[in-house]
């Protein structure tokens, strides 16, 4: 099992890399700033509230469970990321 640490430093990672896509996309589509922002935000909540079920797993006192919860976490950091990604994707097409 990773530690705390490496699952928060993932976690932080690939926020960043998002925040810094949506950073990069302000530069070419100014024009859509308030979706972009948006976007942002969206990554930022999703951070707090993956940090939130990372420090607090629901059972402590049974490994098999924790495990899961933080199998879980990761599987929610991917999903939650590609439907951002695919949300800013879509916001930048060019028509």
């Amino acid at each position: 099992m990773a530690s705390l640490r490496q699952i928060k430093k993932q976690i932080d990672y690939v926020v960043n890399e998002v925040v810094y896509d949506c950073y990069l996309s302000l530069g070419f589509h100014s024009d859509k700033q308030d979706e972009i922002i948006a976007l942002m935000q969206q990554a930022v909540d999703m951070r707090n509230n993956l940090m939130e079920l990372v420090n607090n797993p629901a059972e402590k006192h049974n490994p098999s469970l924790v495990r899961k919860h933080y199998a879980y976490v990761r599987q929610q950091l991917v999903e939650r990321t590609e439907e951002i990604w695919g949300k800013l994707s879509e916001i930048c097409k060019f028509e």
